[in-house]
C-alpha cells in the first residue's frame, strides 16, 4: 500500500499526466482510508482550477478588483 508521501506525489503527477490503472487503484485505496490525503488532493484540484481560471482572466470579478482597476 502507498504511504502518504507517495500519494501526494501521485496527486501531483495526476495533474500532469493520466495515471495508469494500477496507480489509480492504489491511489483510490489509500484515499478511502486517509482523510488527510483526500483533503490534500481536493485542495490541489481546487488550486489548479483557480490558477487556470486566473490565467484565462476569469478568476477576478468586478467586485473583487482593486479600486484602481475598476
Amino acid at each position: 500500500m502507498l504511504n502518504c508521501r507517495e500519494v501526494t506525489e501521485l496527486c501531483s503527477q495526476e495533474m500532469e499526466r493520466r495515471l495508469g490503472l494500477a496507480e489509480r487503484l492504489r491511489l483510490q485505496t489509500h484515499l478511502m482510508m486517509c482523510s488527510g490525503c483526500t483533503n490534500f488532493r481536493i485542495q490541489m484540484q481546487t488550486l489548479r482550477r483557480a490558477m487556470h481560471a486566473y490565467a484565462d482572466g476569469k478568476a477576478v470579478d468586478e467586485g473583487n478588483k482593486p479600486p484602481h482597476q475598476r
